[in-house]
């Protein structure tokens, strides 16, 4: 079942007042555009052809990673039967059916452009429009029947009083063969109240010429929603949310709270996981199974490993945890770390670009950057690494079993041997060997009633 695709894409979106093209805007974590591309190779589309125009360099670039397309450029805007003729070049096989889509349509499936497809070619029709029926059918193109056979379709600015009645309307969607598809385009005009070459007069024309036009019905008519508005774009993301959290909950992820959950399309989670409302996990992010992600946390582009538990308000970015990590509440693990087995990170502790190994522990109020965290490493609450001197960042090394009393400050570059021992309220600006104290706080005095004797003073003074 071999057919090319055809993907418009030109449009401005004056509606969003965006200065980003409207394609390139996010349903999920990826462009709009991203989606109807991923389901027409999932359907086994031979070719893509992309039609831009607006921002198209910018949609060129953010479609540099996906192979198997081709552009063309739409200079003006003259509407959607001019944006499919000037493809007629760049289709390599013109006697393969063509699907057109729509990039500011991302919500459609594969399983609905192979039924289309199937149904194009089974029926031997020469146009198949992907319709559905809608309660509120406002704003789209209206399917004007006779029987099972389409006669054309009209423009909501176009149509009368009773065909603005009927429920039945256009997803923009097609299957059409190839030779009559440019033949036909020949003939559009642009008579109409935009001005515009529309692709759908394409139907008019297959009924003064007796050729079969009929429509593959989608039950679900979420699918065609097409974006025009930031309103519209809410409610795209506000779908696709829906079918994520479907999709992992019968995978066996726990979501507790599925309408205040947000999961971009490209996560993974394994089974047994548990996510608690308003989580974020954004991007490539993998959550593996058997893992407590709490309300209020932030993942992107991570790697939780099995059965690790993050407590709430975790902020987590570009950054591995091993299985049976903990961290938080309020943690921010910054792009780059490393956190291994076992390991754990406390409340308000930042750890940024740095390796923290099996079992160590960064308890509470701490700061840990460009730094080599050993095994089994216990860091004091308020210690911090001093990294940066203005110029460049430095490294601290702790090697295994070191023990960093609270409140320490370790100027790097600077190593804690293997056991060694830090002070509590000591700041380390040199080597500490293994297995050695290091302490570099003055020594405490007292001055006998020093308190009391300021105490009066000030009542005096009252």
């Amino acid at each position: 079942m071999s057919f090319s695709t055809i993907i418009l894409a030109a449009g401005k979106g004056t509606r969003m007042k965006s200065s980003l093209p409207k394609v390139l805007h996010a349903v999920c974590g990826r462009p709009m555009i991203d989606y109807p591309l991923i389901e027409a190779k999932k359907a086994g589309t031979k070719e893509i052809i992309v039609v831009i125009g607006h921002g198209a360099e910018a949609v060129k670039a953010s479609l540099k990673e996906e192979g198997q397309l081709s552009f063309i450029i739409q200079e003006e805007q003259l509407g959607t039967g001019h944006a499919v003729k000037i493809t007629e070049n760049a289709i390599k096989d013109k006697d393969l059916p063509i699907v057109i889509l729509c990039g500011d349509a991302p919500l459609i499936r594969s399983s609905t452009i192979s039924r289309l497809v199937s149904s194009h070619i089974e029926n031997r029709n020469v146009v198949t429009v992907l319709t559905a029926d809608m309660d509120r059918p406002a704003g789209y193109g209206r399917i004007i029947k006779d029987g099972s056979e389409i006669r054309k379709i009209v423009e909501e600015k176009d149509a009368t009083y009773e065909e603005k009645c009927i429920s039945e309307v256009n997803s923009g969607v097609y299957c059409v063969d190839g030779r009559f598809l440019f033949e036909a385009l020949k003939k559009v005009g642009s008579n109409n109240a935009q001005g515009e070459y529309y692709l759908t007069d394409i139907i008019a024309i297959c009924g003064d010429s007796k050729l079969k036009v009929s429509s593959s019905r989608l039950v679900d008519s979420g699918e065609i929603l097409g974006i025009n508005s930031r309103k519209d774009l809410a409610e795209a993301n506000r779908l696709m949310r829906e079918r994520i959290t479907d999709r992992l909950m019968e995978g066996g992820v726990s979501i507790l709270d599925p309408d205040n959950t947000y999961i971009d399309s490209g996560v993974e989670i394994g089974s047994d996981a548990i996510i608690y409302p308003q989580a974020r996990l954004e991007g490539s992010t993998f959550i593996g199974n058997g893992c407590i992600i709490e309300t209020g946390t932030q993942i992107k582009d991570s790697k939780i490993g099995d059965d690790s538990h993050i407590k709430p308000y975790c902020v987590i970015s570009e950054s591995v945890l091993e299985g049976q990590t903990t961290v938080g509440p309020f943690a921010h693990i910054r792009p780059h770390s490393h956190i291994k087995r076992k390991a754990k990170v406390g409340n308000f502790v930042e750890i940024k670009k740095s390796v923290i190994d099996e079992g160590s522990k960064v308890n509470h109020l701490s700061y840990i950057g460009d730094s080599e965290i050993g095994r089994d490493v216990n860091i004091g609450a308020g210690t911090i690494t001093c990294n940066y001197d203005g110029y460049n960042k430095f490294k601290t090394t702790i090697e295994d079993g070191a023990f960093i009393g609270s409140g320490s400050n370790l100027v790097a570059p600077v190593t804690v041997g293997k056991g060694a021992i830090i002070g509590a309220g000591s700041t380390i600006t040199k080597t500490v060997a293994q297995d050695s104290l290091a302490l570099t706080r003055a020594d405490q005095r007292a001055v006998k009633d020093w308190a009391k004797k300021k105490r009066e003073k000030a009542m005096e003074k009252d």
